[in-house]
């Protein structure tokens, strides 16, 4: 059975991706949160880790872009006109 499985998959068109590539991977995402990022070489993290770290630096992008969207919306909202008219061609730029 675990066979056809895999044969089945095979032609699928599905690509495996070796060992190799996804610890490359889990560097470059290291690379990229800042808490991790400078943590040395030789400081092994492990990849649960690093996955688990990303899924949180991105929850909280999140938050921060809504949060930062709504204080724009109620700024927008209490200027006048042709501060409102400014803030938004600075916006589109």
């Amino acid at each position: 059975m675990s066979g056809r499985r895999s044969r089945s998959r095979q032609s699928s068109g599905t690509t495996r991706i070796s060992e190799d590539q996804i610890n490359d991977l889990v560097i470059k995402l290291q690379q990229l949160l800042p808490e991790l990022r400078d943590s040395h070489r030789s400081d092994k993290v492990s990849a649960a880790r690093v996955l688990q770290d990303t899924c949180n630096y991105i929850r909280n992008l999140h938050r921060e872009v809504d949060d930062l969207s709504e204080r724009l919306s109620e700024l927008l909202a209490n200027s006048d006109t042709a501060q409102a008219a400014l803030l938004r061609s600075l916006l589109t730029q």
